[in-house]
């Protein structure tokens, strides 16, 4: 799909959350959200987009999102729970992004709205199709942004990253 050099940066946003009266960190997944969190896992599977290594939210929604996701990934990649990507401007993902060793060539970073259509915006400095005017539109839940990145994760520079895909893989 992609040259040795560069990489792949899955952002999924997580699945449809339920809205109990509970802390916004602590919001679980709604039944729509439990199923269609596993098809993003299957889609992921199913284009060869198995992730090395997940960097994602510690929001309830989040965690669930991505435990539901990796039952299609077999063997699960290490996944990275970090506290900056919860209610995150772009530059606070960007530094946990930055921290990725580069040996990781498949990324996926499970996230929230506004910041996982923000940060795609950011790094899409062209696309393939019509991906980049989708995901400009709308970033609806379980929606998946394929970029390809240059060289290493520290290195990445806004529009540095090409749109490969814009996906919404649920019912």
């Amino acid at each position: 799909m992609v040259a040795d050099s560069v990489r792949t940066l899955a952002i999924l946003r997580h699945a449809k959350s339920a809205w109990p009266d509970v802390a916004d960190h602590q919001r679980p997944l709604a039944d729509r959200g439990r199923r269609d969190a596993p098809r993003a896992g299957v889609w992921l599977r199913d284009n060869g987009a198995i992730p090395d290594h997940v960097l994602c939210s510690t929001a309830r929604r989040a965690r669930e999102t991505w435990r539901l996701t990796a039952g299609a990934l077999q063997p699960a990649p290490l996944v990275t729970y970090d506290d900056r990507l919860y209610d995150a401007d772009v530059e606070r993902v960007m530094d946990a992004i930055a921290e990725v060793p580069d040996r990781v060539t498949r990324l996926l970073l499970v996230g929230h709205a506004p910041m996982v259509q923000a940060l795609t915006l950011y790094l899409a400095g062209d696309a393939v199709g019509d991906a980049l005017a989708r995901a400009q539109t709308r970033f609806p839940t379980c929606a998946i942004a394929m970029l390809a990145v240059p060289d290493g994760w520290a290195s990445l520079r806004p529009r540095s990253g090409v749109l490969l895909d814009f996906v919404v893989p649920r019912g």
